[in-house]
């Protein structure tokens, strides 16, 4: 466990000094600064207004950035080791593969989710300090839901560096697998509904095995309680899960996504040549 918890440290550290880690903090310190400055939560938009509005457009913004920021600063991490012999000469010390892998993962996981989660409390804090009542409920749930969505790309992420020895292949698969994810948003779900005439629940289980959809779905049912925004669609999902389970499948399936994901890539590590 100290080994483990020494190898996490080292690559946060590595992490802080790098330039994409100041981007990181940038982009999502820099927008919480700029919603308010711009007044976004004195606008009311669809009946949402104060700090609840500011959630809903921090939501929209962080189901684009956050899973392209995890694949791409992610996926190169074991695959570069291992290109520039830095794996072989963390191995020459008496560390395990199990906790040089999980190790890094850990590090990782608390340089991605910190930022993102410490811009959402600076904004509830300063919303507060405004005299805005603060929506409990949706803050925390929020929480959960880009806890889950770290977890699964970053699982996601850590597959794949081991499947590939390039780091210019890790990044090309990454692009690949993200820009997919977000076509199976509504665009590509759609053109194999009209063309094959695919059931609609098959169509809808799909869709819920993507988790950005997962993502945006549990967002909207945040703020929608009926899901009204997405039609026909809501009475499927409500019959079948209702709010409470659909929000707990939202926040448990990424999990378990990324748990599994980051399962197969140990063990990949663990059986395939290592140099």
């Amino acid at each position: 466990m100290k080994n483990l918890a020494l190898v996490a440290w080292l690559d946060m550290r590595e992490s802080m000094r790098s330039r994409w880690f100041l981007v990181y903090l940038v982009v999502f310190g820099g927008l919480m600064a700029l919603f308010f400055v711009t007044g976004i939560t004195d606008s009311v938009v669809m009946g949402f207004t104060g700090l609840s509005r500011l959630l809903l457009v921090y939501i929209q913004v962080t189901i684009v950035i956050l899973p392209i920021f995890i694949l791409i600063t992610t996926v190169k991490s074991i695959s570069a080791d291992r290109e520039s012999a830095i794996l072989e000469y963390m191995l020459s010390f008496p560390i395990s593969l199990g906790e040089y892998y999980w190790g890094k993962m850990v590090g990782r996981f608390v340089i991605t989710f910190t930022p993102v989660f410490l811009a959402l409390v600076g904004g509830i804090v300063w919303g507060a300090i405004q005299g805005a009542p603060i929506p409990w409920g949706p803050f925390l749930l929020y929480g959960a839901f880009v806890l889950a969505l770290c977890v699964a790309f970053l699982g996601i992420a850590f597959c794949i560096s081991t499947l590939v020895k390039s780091h210019d292949m890790a990044l090309g698969s990454s692009f690949v697998l993200w820009i997919a994810l977000l076509a199976f948003l509504d665009v590509a779900l759609i053109g194999l509904m009209l063309q094959n005439r695919w059931s609609d629940s098959l169509i809808i289980t799909l869709a819920l095995l993507n988790p950005l959809e997962l993502f945006r779905v549990g967002a909207i049912a945040l703020f929608d309680p009926e899901l009204s925004v997405m039609g026909p669609v809501a009475y499927f999902l409500l019959d079948t899960f209702g709010r409470p389970l659909l929000l707990a499948y939202t926040i448990f399936y990424p999990i378990l996504l990324g748990g599994v994901a980051a399962w197969a890539g140990y063990w990949l590590l663990r059986k395939r040549d290592l140099l």
